[in-house]
C-alpha cells in the first residue's frame, strides 16, 4: 500500500506558544498553499484520512477531498495544561522534567511521546490489514515523525532531529509485513 502523508499548511499562531491539539487557525496564503500541494498529489486515492483538527480538515476540503475520514489517532501530541501557553510561562521545573525525558514524561495532564507513538503504530498496523492501494493522510509534524520512527525504527529520542516543513509530502510504502516497508519524500 502506498501512503502519502502531508503535514498541514502553516498556522496563524504565535510561535512562542505551545500548541499540539489546540485547534489553531490557518495562516494567510492558505488557498495558495493548498493549490501548490494539489500539484504534488495523486488523483486516485482510495481513502483519505485526516486528523480531526480544523487545520487538517480544511486542507482536505480545499483539496476537494470532502469524503475524508477523521481519525483521532492522527492528532498531534497532547500538551495538556500547556496548550496555548507561552513556553516562557510554563512552570520551568515541569518543563525541564519533560525535556529531560520527553519520550516517557508528559506535559502536565498531557501525553508522553511514547503514548503518542503507540497510537500512531496502532493506526499504521490497522492500515496494513486494509485492502487498499493508495491512501492519503493529512496530519501534523509529530505524527509524521512517529511514522518515520515506525518505518525506519528510529529511536523516539531522535525524531525531533527530523525536519518536517508545513505542507511537506512524504511517501511510505506499507508492505504485507514490516520487512517490505519503505519511505521517501515527495517533491
Amino acid at each position: 500500500m502506498e501512503i502519502h502523508v502531508i503535514r498541514h499548511t502553516p498556522v496563524n499562531f504565535d510561535k512562542n506558544r505551545c500548541y499540539g491539539q489546540l485547534d489553531t487557525p490557518l495562516a494567510e496564503g492558505f488557498i495558495e498553499n493548498a493549490k501548490s500541494l494539489s500539484n504534488q498529489l495523486s488523483d486516485c486515492y482510495e481513502q483519505v484520512i485526516t486528523s480531526p483538527l480544523s487545520r487538517c480538515v480544511k486542507l482536505a476540503d480545499e483539496l476537494n477531498l470532502k469524503d475524508s475520514k477523521r481519525d483521532n489517532r492522527l492528532l498531534e501530541l497532547d500538551f495538556g495544561d500547556w496548550e496555548g501557553q507561552l513556553w516562557n510561562d510554563i512552570n520551568q521545573k515541569a518543563l525541564n522534567t519533560w525535556m529531560k525525558d520527553f519520550v516517557n514524561n508528559s506535559p502536565t495532564n498531557g501525553e508522553t511521546l511514547n503514548q503518542m507513538y503507540k497510537r500512531i503504530a496502532e493506526f499504521i498496523d490497522s492500515l496494513r490489514s486494509e485492502n487498499l492501494d493508495k491512501v492519503l493522510i493529512i496530519t501534523h509534524s509529530g505524527v509524521i515523525r512517529c511514522f518515520w520512527a515506525y518505518f525506519l525504527e528510529i529511536p523516539l529520542y531522535n525524531i525531533f532531529k527530523l525536519p518536517i516543513s508545513f505542507g511537506e509530502v512524504f511517501k511510505f510504502n506499507l508492505g504485507d509485513n514490516k520487512q517490505y516497508d519503505s519511505v521517501k519524500q515527495l517533491k
